[in-house]
């Protein structure tokens, strides 16, 4: 009688196996399709490292100073790099700024 219930029990547990991996396969497609629905509402903002340098030549030849970081994205540890996921402009008064003091805004 034991051998019977353990094999029923396990057959049961067994016959739910597939059920569940699909279950969570539609969860993680589901996970899937929202983190792409999200990354396709972000912003873009390309390098464009030919328009950079010339906005800094320009600067350079005009002998203006890059302004201090107004805004609140930089923080520790970030390169100008990492500002470009939130502004094309930051990114550029960025690159200005490094090229001409020869480091980072500080903290």
């Amino acid at each position: 009688m034991r051998t019977l219930v353990f094999f029923i029990f396990t057959s049961l547990i067994l016959s739910s196996l597939p059920v569940y991996a699909s279950q969570e396969d539609d969860e993680m497609e589901k996970m899937q399709k929202q983190l792409n629905q999200q990354v396709l509402e972000q912003p873009f903002f390309a390098e464009e490292p030919e328009k950079v340098d010339a906005y800094i030549k320009e600067a350079m030849k005009k002998n203006l100073k890059p302004e201090e970081y107004k805004g609140t994205h930089w923080q520790r540890g970030y390169t100008c790099h990492d500002l470009l996921r939130y502004s094309w402009y930051e990114y550029r008064n960025c690159a200005y700024y490094h090229r001409y003091h020869g480091h980072y805004y500080p903290y």
